[in-house]
């Protein structure tokens, strides 16, 4: 494995990071253990989580995830081998049985964290993230920024101030945020900065071969304020492993079992993946390997989130941290990326 440390910090955390989502719905307990047990054997110390997993999410798995991942630091006794983050999620119509209010507010925030931490069994999580803003800035499968009356009044300062006392309870001990804008960043860092008020570690956005939007604004923020990308869906659900390529059926699949996680399914992304997927066998390696590679190097990303449903595919994805892609190989994928951009937002 290899490691970085967590932005503005002397922690070492895993350039790999286990993404948990499907535990509870795609997995079991048995077998998000497994996952986690051979996660760590191969130097994966960093898990992600948030309080609305398993996805898709509805009431009858919210919370599963953190619940399976409980029990497992409970039957090992083993927490403090593990970098642990999570999320609080921001305002959702479909999401009620979360909690009455879905905002950021200090009770909000204060419910979600024990809740979070009951879950775990943990008396604290490393990272704590919110999820999506509360704001509406952000659409999934989206570009762009839609000017809307969302009657959003800028609370950041009292957010930061929320988080910043359940720091000094010792619940969490860092902050970052997911799913955000180039805006929405630098609004909390110039909170922080000016306020004297905790500084975000890290943003969790998506960022793969299918999408590199985050490429246009946020990662030049990133590496001028040391903020970290987590990114997240690094195979586009499972499209940029290959195995949708000969148009066979894959009932058990992401993109099938879940029509409504639509981004990845326009005919761009498959003509996309079709020519990266030439790229890497040219090249002597499998698409898997191309895509985690591609994401994992580059210098505004601190970790490489990444999940599996099976342990094979966790293997193939864990091992994609020794390759390495030459100058070459980088300036063909980007000749495809300047013949088909960004096609899942």
């Amino acid at each position: 494995m290899k490691y970085t440390t967590l932005p503005n910090t002397d922690i070492k955390i895993s350039k790999i990071c286990l993404g948990t989502m499907t535990f509870g719905e795609q997995n079991t307990e048995a077998d998000g253990h497994a996952q986690m047990d051979y996660a760590l054997e191969q130097g994966v110390n960093f898990f992600d989580t948030a309080e609305m997993y398993s996805v898709p999410g509805r009431k009858e798995t919210y919370g599963s995830t953190e619940k399976i991942i409980g029990t497992w630091f409970k039957k090992l006794g083993n927490r403090e081998k593990i970098f642990l983050a999570s999320k609080i999620a921001g305002p959702s119509p479909g999401m009620p049985y979360i909690r009455e209010n879905m905002d950021f507010s200090p009770e909000s925030i204060a419910l979600s964290i024990d809740k979070s931490l009951t879950r775990l069994q943990t008396d604290y999580i490393d990272l704590y993230q919110l999820h999506w803003p509360e704001r509406k800035a952000n659409c999934f499968g989206q570009r762009g920024f839609k000017v809307q009356n969302d009657a959003w009044e800028d609370n950041i300062h009292e957010v930061l101030e929320t988080l910043d006392g359940f720091i000094k309870q010792g619940k969490i001990n860092h902050i970052g945020l997911s799913n955000e804008t180039p805006w929405g960043i630098m609004r909390f860092l110039e909170e922080s900065k000016y306020h004297n008020l905790p500084k975000i570690k890290t943003v969790q956005n998506p960022y793969s071969l299918l999408s590199r939007l985050f490429e246009v604004g946020s990662s030049e923020v990133c590496v001028r304020e040391n903020v970290g990308l987590l990114a997240y869906s690094p195979l586009g659900f499972g499209r940029l492993t290959g195995k949708f390529l000969k148009g066979e059926s894959l009932p058990n699949s992401r993109i099938e079992l879940f029509p409504q996680f639509a981004r990845y399914n326009s005919a761009q992304s498959i003509e996309a993946t079709r020519l990266y997927n030439e790229i890497a066998e040219k090249n002597g390696l499998s698409l898997t390997e191309l895509s985690l590679a591609f994401v994992t190097q580059q210098a505004f990303v601190t970790s490489t989130i990444i999940g599996a449903t099976t342990l094979e595919q966790l293997k193939e994805n864990i091992a994609s941290i020794d390759v390495v892609l030459s100058d070459e190989i980088i300036a063909e994928i980007n000749a495809v990326q300047a013949i088909i951009p960004d096609p899942a937002p």
